[in-house]
């Protein structure tokens, strides 16, 4: 259990600390969905599409939907309050439940895609949850409201593929259908939980206060926060994207899938209990950087085997990885912006992320089809380098001072 109270160190974060208690509540809820896609999409698309080099478009379309839904996320939230974008949301989530079993029960590879297109634009909404968090914090506990918020996932890590491993042969011969409608219910009951987040309207003022965006984003400090995100989850995504196909095609079971993928995501969520603490330790740069090699370690321990002990080994270090690199880069994104930039900013940043991320994910299939496992883990490797250049590089450089 997590002593929020007891990390807290000012009275100002008292309502920060209700919100972060909800929201990594609706972080456990809406992993659980994004699980089911991860832990089904390729081997439904495989099942429906018409060629096996198109198996992994339906997770492709899901990342399309979170790079496609993040800039609105921003202006929803800029312009109505937080809590309005969260409630579209898991609305969003509710309908790719429901589209997604009926796209299995007609035998529909594209009306499955636009469900995970659907998945996506919920997906998009969920990662503000973290910046969410942060919201009138302190400078001191900002780190740790963001990670606690993605300690959340942890459970999503239990729920997700349990529930698909509990419910995907219940409509038989339909593999997965009722796995959908599960997904949607659950969606619904993060609806009620986000009604209640603390997250008033922008004042009106705010809206037309701030630095121009070009200006923020030219800053070093961002650039460096930007590209490791851009680095840390569109290479975890594309490893994680393609091994539940590359377990079938190696003999492996579904069960070896969804196990993998469960702890795949315990290993990217658990971290999340101390990882603010590192990083208000180390510092936001060094986290960075170790999260990297580790994803560039997991690509290393995926190229030495197949068997269902490498794939799961490979699937718990890249979730580790990913924890440090992309927990470390959204802190570093934190340090970049005031609080009445914040809306753009992180819109901004998650698009850059997802977009990449979007553009990366179409490729898997075709390349995991065409040259295989050992080339998916191949690729990990130079966009690791640069990242870890590009972090040396500005942890060198002299330090801006805070921004108010």
């Amino acid at each position: 259990m997590i002593d929020i109270t007891a990390a807290a160190p000012s009275a100002d974060d008292v309502r920060v600390r209700a919100n972060v208690m909800r929201l990594a509540a609706a972080q456990a809820l809406t992993g659980a969905n994004s699980a089911v896609i991860f832990a089904t999409g390729s081997i439904v698309g495989a099942t429906l599409a018409p060629s096996v080099s198109l198996a992994t478009v339906p997770i492709s379309m899901y990342v399309a939907g979170l790079a496609a839904g993040t800039l609105p996320t921003g202006m929803i939230s800029r312009a109505y309050g937080r809590r309005a974008a969260f409630i579209a949301g898991t609305a969003c989530g509710a309908f790719t439940g429901l589209l997604g079993a009926l796209a299995i029960l007609r035998g529909s590879f594209v009306l499955f895609c636009c469900a995970t297109f659907l998945g996506g634009l919920y997906g998009a909404v969920s990662q503000s949850y973290r910046f969410a968090a942060a919201d009138n914090a302190s400078a001191a506990f900002r780190p740790k409201a963001v990670s606690w918020v993605m300690a959340g996932g942890v459970f999503a890590g239990v729920l997700g593929p349990q529930l698909v491993q509990w419910t995907m042969e219940i409509w038989s011969p339909y593999l997965f259908a009722f796995s959908f409608i599960v997904q949607a219910a659950v969606a619904l009951v993060a609806m009620g939980i986000l009604a209640g987040v603390d997250a008033p309207k922008p004042a009106s003022a705010d809206l037309h206060r701030g630095r121009p965006l070009l200006a923020i984003v030219r800053q070093p400090r961002f650039i460096a926060a930007a590209l490791c995100g851009v680095i840390a989850y569109p290479t975890m995504n594309l490893v994680m994207t393609s091994a539940p196909l590359a377990m079938k095609m190696c003999g492996l079971s579904l069960s070896d899938s969804n196990f993998g993928i469960q702890w795949h995501i315990v290993a990217m969520y658990g971290p999340s209990f101390f990882t603010g603490s590192l990083i208000a330790r180390f510092g936001a740069p060094r986290i960075v950087a170790l999260g990297l090699l580790l994803e560039a370690g997991a690509a290393i321990v995926g190229l030495s085997g197949v068997t269902a002990m490498h794939f799961w080994a490979t699937l718990m270090v890249l979730g580790i990885g990913w924890n440090f690199g992309f927990v470390g880069a959204s802190a570093l994104v934190l340090e970049t912006h005031r609080p009445e930039e914040r809306n753009k900013v992180q819109a901004f940043n998650d698009f850059l992320v997802f977009g990449m991320m979007a553009v990366g994910s179409f490729s898997s299939g075709q390349l995991l089809a065409n040259y295989g496992w050992a080339a998916v883990n191949w690729v990990v490797f130079p966009p690791v380098a640069l990242g870890v250049a590009v972090l040396l590089l500005v942890s060198l450089m002299k330090r801006p001072p805070a921004l108010p």
